[in-house]
Order: structure tokens, then C-alpha cells, then sequence
């Protein structure tokens, strides 16, 4: 899928704040370990360790923002739905629109301040989801795919 549709820019400060998230998760549980060494003279090696890890994490997850932006894309055609992700490691979904039976529109604290939305389509089997889109064009996700899905007979496709 070349084309498709790509997410809004919002979600790379989305993702930010989760790698944000992430180091104060991080910096807590290594505060903790310094405690506890101290507490109970243990080698430093054990915090240390982990708040390399917690750098290590957190520089990672801010590099591949431009990565993850790039290659997240997502379409919607009469047949299915399909989602895109990934140049290392690409992901091709297709999800066809007759085996859909729920979409839902979710949406967390972070994105509820960036004003995105998520589209979970759901089959028998499992969810897929398109993460953080516009709430004009989650509302408008939604309405298609279950139009599609409400049209489409178990023999189609």
C-alpha cells in the first residue's frame, strides 16, 4: 500500500509524551533502587544498571518517532481495511469488511489533550486498530467502515 492515508502530525507529540512518561516511570523505579542499595548496602550496579536502561529506552523511542511516522499508513477500499506499518519490520494488515463486527473510538488523557482519537475495528478474532486520528475523521472512519460492513454479506469477498 503506497498510498493510504498517513496520521496526523499530533501523534509524534503523542509519542513524545509517552517516552516522557516512560523516563519518569523509569527515574522512580531507579530512585527506588538507589534507596534500597543504600538501605541494604548492596553493590550500586544494580541502579545503575537500570538507569541506562531507562536512558537507553527512552532515547530509542524518541529516535524512532520520525521512523514510526513515516511508515504508519492506513486505507479503507469496498473490500477491506488495510493498515501499514514499518520498514524493518513492515506489517501489512488486512482486515476484510465482512468478518468486521464493532468499530470504537477510544481515546486516552494524552489524547484527549492532542484532541486525536483511536479507531478499534474489531472481528471475531482480534482488534486492529488505527491510532490517533482527527475525532472529524474517526467519526468518519467509523461511519464507513460500518456502512461497509452492514452492506457486505458473509459470501462477499
Amino acid at each position: 500500500m503506497e498510498k493510504g492515508q498517513a496520521l496526523p502530525a499530533k501523534i509524534k507529540t503523542v509519542w513524545r509524551m509517552s517516552a516522557g512518561c516512560s523516563f519518569v516511570v523509569g527515574a522512580v523505579i531507579t530512585a527506588g533502587l538507589m534507596a534500597t542499595t543504600k538501605w541494604w548496602q548492596w553493590s550500586p550496579k544494580f541502579w545503575l544498571i537500570f538507569a541506562v536502561l531507562t536512558v537507553l529506552d527512552v532515547v530509542i523511542e524518541l529516535a524512532l518517532i520520525p521512523y514510526r511516522y513515516r511508515f504508519w499508513r492506513y486505507q479503507i477500499s469496498a473490500q477491506d481495511v488495510e493498515i501499514e506499518s514499518g520498514f524493518f519490520f513492515h506489517q501489512q494488515t488486512a482486515i476484510p469488511i465482512n468478518r468486521i463486527q464493532n468499530v470504537t473510538l477510544e481515546a486516552g488523557p494524552i489524547l484527549q489533550w492532542q484532541q486525536l482519537q483511536t479507531v478499534s475495528i474489531e472481528t471475531a478474532a482480534t482488534t486492529h486498530k488505527i491510532k490517533s486520528v482527527l475525532p472529524e475523521t474517526a467519526a468518519q472512519l467509523k461511519q464507513q467502515i460500518m456502512t461497509l460492513a452492514l452492506e457486505a454479506t458473509p459470501y462477499d469477498g
